[in-house]
């Protein structure tokens, strides 16, 4: 039996699929993702409105693939419930695959799983009765038992890889104990929950014995790593085990929270060579009335104390945030504030959202008092002055020498990305093939790390060549 795993969402529910994936595999099925035997990686051009390390949600990731999947067996679709624009996709893509079931001839099963059933599944069972099955995130061995297969209670006992073999995302916990004013994620994913350092250890030099160049670690919130389980944070100490006992040539931290930030991380980071001099770090404002209304923990001052503290002992770290506007209450002062914060602060990468309201979060009672128009009009004049922003700092780069980890061939060019970018949602350097001498090409695959000379810009792209 064929099965199509849709994955809607962030990198947590990629993580998800991939688990789902490996327990049905073992059980003898034939899986897909997005309608592929395996997941391609053509990112989305860079700079979208919707930050994609808040939200990975792609509005019309795979639609003519998935509207000619019509030959599949069962169809499971992962489903983001993070905001409003990630959950009308989620339903879009459940009514896009109803549509296809009653289209086809043969007897498919269509399963609704993830986050938005997690958070409304009564709703959704009565107003799409054609879909066979609903599951919940913390449901996946109800899921893997209901067809037939065997589950094992920890997830990562079995994995189906569905990014490309070089690079794989490492979830080191699940849940978060955070209580953003905005956020439903603790509604939905539950209380802070560590790994075992030796469990992620394993997995991850597992993962690299497999092929993998990259790994990126991820979780709802890094920082708060091992609070629970240790009874303190440990993310430096696990970055340092991973460096030192994992093998990956390239380590990326995703998913950092402000509030508390374990500075022993940023030593770890800077000892480290195979670690990336990268953050991502979700800042989300930064006028102190509405980070305290958000309950971010943290005010302007210790925003910019953080910041200046990894500017001073990573000189050449990339920050990559994620802001919001139009928040309750969010004056045009306090956005004009955001404003020169942004032009000051000059993040590597940036995304930006629109505040949406969130059933059972704090922010809920409060009036949404920013008309959207005016939301709309706030995000784009962010991701305006942030492209002339990447655009310079790409500027900058010219001329200069990077390692670039190739993740593909597309058309006339090898297109990787340098330790500062992200896969899916950073920037890229293409290097044109024809280029390259003839012997060289044919070693040059994805997952191959080569030295790049970059030899011109754009405000989402570097262009270069190999020496």
């Amino acid at each position: 039996m064929k099965i199509n795993i849709i994955t809607l969402g962030c990198s947590k529910n990629i993580v998800d699929s991939e688990h789902i994936a490996g327990h049905l595999r073992k059980a003898g099925f034939e899986l897909f993702f997005d309608g592929q035997p395996t997941k391609s990686s053509l990112p989305d051009r860079k700079g979208t409105a919707l930050s994609t390390a808040e939200i990975k949600s792609n509005p019309a990731k795979n639609q003519a693939i998935r509207q000619s999947s019509n030959h599949f067996d069962i169809v499971i679709v992962n489903t983001c419930g993070f905001i409003g624009d990630a959950k009308e996709e989620s339903i879009n893509v459940l009514l896009e695959q109803i549509a296809i079931k009653k289209r086809s001839h043969k007897k498919s099963r269509l399963i609704a799983v993830g986050c938005l059933i997690q958070r409304y599944e009564k709703e959704l069972r009565e107003e799409l009765p054609e879909i066979d099955a609903f599951y919940g995130v913390h449901q996946w061995g109800e899921l893997v038992r209901s067809l037939e297969a065997e589950y094992h209670d920890c997830l990562e006992a079995e994995r189906m890889q569905s990014t490309p073999k070089h690079y794989a995302y490492l979830k080191i916990s699940e849940g978060c104990n955070r209580t953003c004013s905005y956020c439903a994620i603790p509604l939905i994913r539950g209380k802070h929950i560590s790994r075992p350092i030796e469990d992620i250890l394993g997995e991850a030099q597992r993962m690299v014995a497999d092929g993998v160049k990259e790994i990126i670690v991820i979780a709802q919130d890094t920082t708060y790593y091992g609070l629970d389980l240790y009874g303190k944070r440990m993310l430096g100490t696990l970055l340092d085990c991973l460096a030192t006992e994992s093998g990956a040539p390239w380590i990326r931290l995703h998913y950092t929270y402000p509030s508390s930030f374990p500075l022993d991380a940023i030593d770890v980071i800077r000892r480290h060579p195979n670690i990336c001099n990268y953050i991502d770090i979700p800042l989300q404002h930064i006028n102190s009335r509405i980070l305290s209304s958000m309950q971010r923990g943290i005010d302007r001052e210790g925003t910019l104390k953080l910041l200046e503290h990894f500017r001073r002992e990573l000189p050449d770290v990339a920050i990559r945030t994620t802001l919001i506007v139009g928040y309750p209450g969010e004056t045009r002062e306090e956005f004009e504030e955001l404003k020169d914060f942004v032009r000051t602060a000059r993040f590597d990468r940036m995304g930006c959202f629109a505040y949406s309201p969130e059933e059972g979060t704090a922010a809920y009672a409060l009036p949404d008092d920013v008309p959207q128009e005016e939301k709309d009009r706030r995000v784009a004049e962010l991701m305006d002055l942030q492209e002339q922003i990447s655009y310079e700092k790409n500027l900058a780069r010219v001329g200069n020498t990077y390692d670039v980890l190739i993740d593909r061939i597309e058309g006339d060019y090898l297109v990787g990305r340098t330790q500062y970018d992200s896969p899916e949602v950073d920037d890229e350097v293409l290097i044109p093939t024809q280029a390259i001498r003839q012997s060289d090409n044919q070693t040059i695959t994805p997952g191959t790390i080569v030295n790049v000379r970059i030899t011109s810009a754009q405000p989402h792209d570097l262009f270069g060549e190999i020496v």
